[in-house]
This record gives structure tokens, C-alpha cells and sequence, in this order.
């Protein structure tokens, strides 16, 4: 007996220097009924090692054991019993064990409250499954917008202003650079600008199906070339007007709209005001290439015979012809100049002939040689100006200057 009481008391010495503070909580839930226990920790799990050797420890408490320390003197002097004094100890543990939150029961109990989040290999049931609605799939690539405008709200609000996305696309690399600007941050302070520059609202669908890159622009950038604009004595009205029919004019830079101004100025010998109305009637001038604009003027120059100062005056009057076809310049050059012996003078008083159809001229030219009226020196009574010829409507040029009705002019077309 006296063997158990020391071997107990060497466990109890070896479990308080091992576990410390733990010792008293397990102590604790031994000493507890089980029902205590379940309610304590709602998982349940095997004793531990130290638990059943607490257990041995209860088992053995009528025992007369020895504590691990000297004992203590009662007041008269004797020893006091083992069993006495380890329940004082074990006493003392629970006391102190009360004072002391259980934080993984709370931490356990707070873990229970989260749901854990439903697996993607869980099964569902037809019902379940038949109300799930799936969107479709952004494609990866794509050779049309059409696919993206579901997904982008940038391409919706554009198609809404009235863009036209089948044509935007045809336009290099326009449909990625649109798929990467965001309406609200880089496309509204342009739509405001365009605005605020003159561009009606009902244009704007208009003016970006066909300059889409001016949304990729830098605002400051922009407004640096209209006060270009604006520096050279252009008006607001000039300005918006010149910006609506030739939407690239703000991709150009201050540098590149200073030498295209130049070069019209120089190449034709015109004067500042001049060369100002020029780009204002046709300012795509601005934005178009330079290479046809020199070769019909050498057209005009060397092939039709004109002189410098009748190349200014056509062109002054007719800015078309610098971007006119070379080949349909000729032959309605030399079907007036040769066939019906239109002199150059008269041609640089009348170059608005120069953008009628050649056809148009052929008709109405051998309609009036058949009613013998093709007179066209304004010295010679019944003249008919070129003006007249190529301007007027069928039935104005038949009753007014070929004295005869619209059957005989359309009878005679059938003989041709």
C-alpha cells in the first residue's frame, strides 16, 4: 500500500511541472459528472494520457498517499493525512481553474456558427438545377463587336448615342481600343468637349463611327489644337463646322495643321484670308493626303494648259478639283475644250463644270446641237453659260433654255 501512495505521488509531481495551468482545467472536468462534460465540450473525444492518469489518481483517493512535497504540520503537531492534503490541492486547482475562460470551447462553438461554403461537386436537384440561369461566355477573340456589347457598358452607351458598330470595326484596331476605355472615366469628358466645340448632339453618333480614336485622345492635347484653330482667326461657328465635316482635323497636331496651312498657301499663291475660306469649305484638305493635291495641280498646270493665276481662281471657287480624279479631269477637259470649243477663260469663270458628270454635259451639249441653240460665246445672241448647261434641272434646261419639252428631251436621249 505504502508503495501505490508514493508512486501516486511521484505522477502528481511529474503532471504539475509538465501541463502547469492545464492541469487544474482537466482536473477540473474529471471531477464533473458526465453529463457536465458533454455539456462542457460538445465533441466527444478520447481521455487523454494525463486524463487517465488522473483517473488511476481518483480511483485511489481513500488511499493514504504522500504529497510530493514535505508534508504540512497540523496545529498539534502531526503529520496531516495524504488524502487530506491532495484534496486541499485538488481544491484549490478547481478554484482557480473557475477563474479562467475555456477559449477554445468559445472559439469551438463560434466555428460551429459558420456554414461552410457549398462545393462545386455537390449535388443539386432537377428543380435546383433547371432555376439556375447561366450568362454566356465572353468569347476570347472575336472578329465582330457585336459579341462584347452585352458584356461592355461602354459599347451599349456608344450604340445608344447612335455609333455605328459594324463600321467602327471595319476601322484598324478601333474595336480593341474601345473595349479598353471605360465610358464614365475616359469618354464622357470627350463627348463634352466635342459639345462644348460645336458638334450637335444628334452628330455624335455620326462624327465617332467615323473617327472612333479620338476617345483614345488626350483631352488637354485637343483643346491645344482648337486654340490653334482659334489663334489663326477661325471662328466657333468656322470651327465646328470644320470639325463636323472632317472628323480627323483634331487627330492632327499643332505642328501638322501649321504645315498644311502653309503648304496651300504656298503652293497656290493664296492670301492668308484666302487660304483660310479654302480649308473652311473643304476642310478635309487638312486631313487628306498631299500627293494628289500636287499632281492635279500639275494636271491643271501642264496637261489642261491653265495659268497660275487661273489655277487660284478655280481652285478659290471649286476647291473639289485638287482632290478630283486626274482621269476624270481630262476628258471633261477635253470634251469642253475640244468638242465644244469652250476657251480656258470661259472654263476659269464657270470651274463648277469641272464637278459635273460628263455624261449629264455629253446630253445636254448634243440635244442643243440637235435643236442648232449650242451657243456658248456670250457675245453671240442666245448664249447659254456653262452655268446654265450643267446646273439647272431637266425640266428648267428644257423649257427655259432649250425651248422644247421634257418627252422631246427624253425621246432624244433614247436615239443616243
Amino acid at each position: 500500500m505504502a508503495l501505490w501512495a508514493r508512486q501516486v505521488s511521484r505522477w502528481c509531481c511529474w503532471l504539475k511541472r509538465a501541463h502547469g495551468t492545464e492541469f487544474p482545467q482537466r482536473l477540473r472536468s474529471r471531477s464533473n459528472t458526465t453529463r457536465t462534460y458533454h455539456a462542457f465540450c460538445p465533441l466527444a473525444l478520447p481521455p487523454s494520457r494525463n486524463d487517465f492518469l488522473l483517473w488511476k489518481l481518483q480511483t485511489y483517493r481513500p488511499l493514504s498517499v504522500g504529497s510530493c512535497s514535505q508534508p504540512a504540520s497540523s496545529k498539534d503537531g502531526s503529520l496531516a493525512s495524504p488524502d487530506s492534503n491532495l484534496s486541499s490541492q485538488v481544491n484549490q486547482k478547481q478554484e482557480k481553474a473557475e477563474t479562467l475562460p475555456d477559449l477554445n470551447a468559445k472559439i469551438l462553438y463560434e466555428d460551429w456558427d459558420d456554414i461552410p461554403p457549398s462545393s462545386a461537386l455537390e449535388e443539386i436537384s432537377e428543380e435546383e438545377a433547371m432555376r439556375i440561369i447561366a450568362e454566356p461566355l465572353l468569347p476570347l477573340k472575336s472578329s465582330t463587336l457585336r459579341d462584347y456589347v452585352d458584356h461592355s457598358e461602354t459599347l451599349a452607351k456608344l450604340v445608344h448615342l447612335g455609333v455605328d458598330l459594324s463600321q467602327v470595326e471595319k476601322h484598324q484596331k478601333a474595336g480593341q481600343l474601345l473595349l479598353t476605355l471605360d465610358f464614365e472615366k475616359d469618354i464622357r469628358k470627350i463627348l463634352l468637349f466635342l459639345k462644348d466645340v460645336g458638334v450637335e448632339d444628334n452628330q455624335l453618333g455620326s462624327f465617332l463611327t467615323k473617327n472612333p480614336y479620338i476617345l483614345g485622345e488626350d483631352l488637354e492635347a485637343l483643346e491645344t489644337r482648337v486654340a490653334y484653330l482659334k489663334s489663326k482667326k477661325f471662328g466657333k461657328a468656322e470651327i465646328a463646322q470644320m470639325v463636323s465635316r472632317a472628323p480627323y482635323l483634331l487627330l492632327f497636331s499643332v505642328e501638322r495643321l501649321d504645315n498644311r496651312l502653309g503648304f496651300f498657301k504656298n503652293e497656290l499663291g493664296l492670301s492668308v484670308r484666302k487660304t483660310k475660306d479654302l480649308v473652311i469649305r473643304l476642310p478635309r484638305l487638312l486631313t487628306g493626303k498631299l500627293e494628289p493635291v500636287k499632281e492635279n495641280i500639275q494636271v491643271c498646270q501642264i496637261e489642261l494648259g491653265f495659268q497660275r493665276n487661273e489655277i487660284q481662281h478655280i481652285v478659290f471657287k471649286t476647291p473639289k478639283i485638287l482632290t478630283a480624279s486626274k482621269k476624270r479631269l481630262r476628258q471633261t477637259f477635253d470634251y469642253l475644250h475640244n468638242v465644244m470649243g469652250i476657251p480656258h477663260d470661259m472654263l476659269t469663270q464657270f470651274p463648277q463644270v469641272f464637278n459635273s458628270k460628263l455624261l449629264r454635259i455629253k446630253e445636254r451639249h448634243l440635244f442643243l446641237m440637235f435643236l442648232r441653240r449650242a451657243q456658248y460665246d456670250p457675245a453671240q445672241p442666245s448664249y447659254i453659260s456653262l452655268d446654265q448647261l450643267v446646273s439647272l434641272p431637266d425640266e428648267v434646261f428644257c423649257t427655259e433654255i432649250a425651248k422644247a419639252s421634257i418627252q422631246d428631251f427624253e425621246k432624244f436621249l433614247k436615239t443616243l
